[in-house]
């Protein structure tokens, strides 16, 4: 029963995201690479292609990351709740 629960709310996600990404009109990989692009704990975001055409769309995330401001990541985060913490201060 759980396993079910959890897709359930999984699906849910991916149909508020796709909404927001909809919203924009932009793709949900665009959407995923441009949200990791505005983290400003992630220093490099590797992009995966098999494609040209896939390398095309995925630098379209550079323009997608202008578009995620403050009010549409707090969106995001409200739907995901998966906000990276900050990392830790080594000595």
């Amino acid at each position: 029963m759980y396993e079910r629960d959890e897709t359930k709310r999984n699906l849910e996600k991916v149909t508020q995201m796709t909404a927001i990404a909809g919203e924009l009109n932009r793709s949900m990989a665009q959407m995923a690479l441009a949200w990791c692009l505005k983290n400003p704990h992630v220093s490099t975001v590797i992009t995966g292609a098999s494609r040209p055409e896939q390398v095309v769309e995925n630098m379209k995330a550079l323009e997608v990351a202008k578009q995620l401001t403050p009010e549409v990541l707090e969106r995001i985060e409200a739907i995901l709740q998966n906000k990276p913490a900050a990392p830790s201060t080594f000595r």
